[in-house]
Parts: structure tokens; sequence; C-alpha cells
């Protein structure tokens, strides 16, 4: 009995310190709990900065003044000319101003997402208008929760980020969502959209952009 008891009391404060560091790694450092909770997200397709309206010609305004001309006479006379005002000229008017036209937003590569370490499912397109601003949209997303996960452009068959576009943290796990493209970044060298958990360092899904 004494034996039992003495074991017992060992075994409380053992058992619940090996309860503690096990829920640490469940949900502190794996983040397995997140598996359980979506992060869901809506956004609208990304608004393109729009150019400011151009005028093609310059505005002069050019005024002609006259000068009205009195003749005098220095004796009235029925016959004298009675002077005759000139109304001054009107100004020139200024050709209409001309307005750029709207830029017209395309897409320029896109492709579904692939499975890798989790269930993926979805669309990534990379739209833009022409002025080098570009956008990465998801549309219809889905993965598993996770701790860590960001968005890269990588090389196809990379099989990592060591070479990689980082666009940021993954902004849900759920929904449609937006990252900015930086300018320059070419997509016929990056041209895969990798899910990426850092922490674990392995890839949730995939998708490989091809032009539209």
């Amino acid at each position: 009995m004494k034996r039992f008891l003495r074991n017992y009391r060992l075994s409380i404060p053992t058992g619940a310190v090996l309860i503690a560091a096990l829920g640490w790694l469940v949900f502190g450092y794996f983040g397995a709990h997140l598996l359980f909770v979506d992060d869901e997200v809506n956004e609208a397709v990304p608004t393109f900065a729009t150019p400011s309206a151009t005028v093609d010609s310059s505005t002069s305004t050019s005024t002609s003044t006259s000068t009205t001309t009195t003749s005098t006479t220095t004796a009235a006379s029925p016959s004298a000319a009675v002077p005759v005002p000139v109304e001054p000229a009107s100004p020139p008017t200024a050709p209409p101003a001309t307005v750029a036209p709207a830029p017209v937003i395309v897409t320029e590569v896109s492709g579904a997402f692939e499975s890798r370490g989790h269930a993926t499912s979805g669309t990534a397109s990379v739209l833009g208008d022409g002025s080098g601003q570009r956008f990465l949209r998801f549309e219809n997303f889905s993965t598993s929760n996770g701790p860590d996960l960001n968005v890269y452009l990588v090389k196809a068959n990379a099989g990592g980020i060591d070479d990689a576009v980082n666009l940021g943290d993954l902004k849900g796990n759920v929904g449609d969502q937006n990252y900015v493209v930086p300018v320059g970044t070419d997509l016929a060298v990056y041209d895969t959209v990798v899910v990426w958990c850092v922490r674990f360092n392995y890839s949730f899904g995939q998708a490989t952009l091809r032009p539209s």
C-alpha cells in the first residue's frame, strides 16, 4: 500500500507534465487545432489603379482688344460722321479635353489547384491591365487550415521555396482572395502557385499557371 501511494504521488505530477507537453505540441507547435477551424475570406475582384485623364492640347486663351476710335470735328456739321463702336472679338474656343480609355483587365495565366500534403481545390489566375500592375486571384479556393501558411510563386518542379516570389501569408484557407504580384515578375519562369507550410516545410497544394 505504501509503495502504491509513493508511486501514485510520483505518477500524478509526471502524468500532468506529459499531458501539458503533449498539449503544447499539438495545439502550440503543430497547430493541429487549426485543422478543424476554417478561416474564410470573400474578397471581390481586385481594383486596378486608374490612370488620370490626359488632355491632348493645352488650353490657351487670347483676347484681342479693339480700341474704339472716335473722330472729332471742330465744328458741328450735319454731314459729320457718327462714330460706330467696334465690338471686341470673342476669345477662341479651346478643343475639348480627351480622356484616356479605361484599361482592359485580362486574365494572363491561370490554373487549377492540385492537392499535395492536404486536399486543395479551386483556381488561381493572374489578372493584369497592361500597365505592369498584376494580381493573383484565388476563386472557389479551399484547403486545410494550418500554421504558417504562405503563398509563393515558384518554378515548376522546384520542389521547394529556395528560389521563389513570396506573396505573403495565406489570407484564408477557404474563399476568394487576392495577392499583389510584384512588378516585373516573369510568369514564364515563376509559373506555379504553391500554398506552403513554412513551419514544416512542405506544400499543402499548388496550381500550374498557363496562358489563358
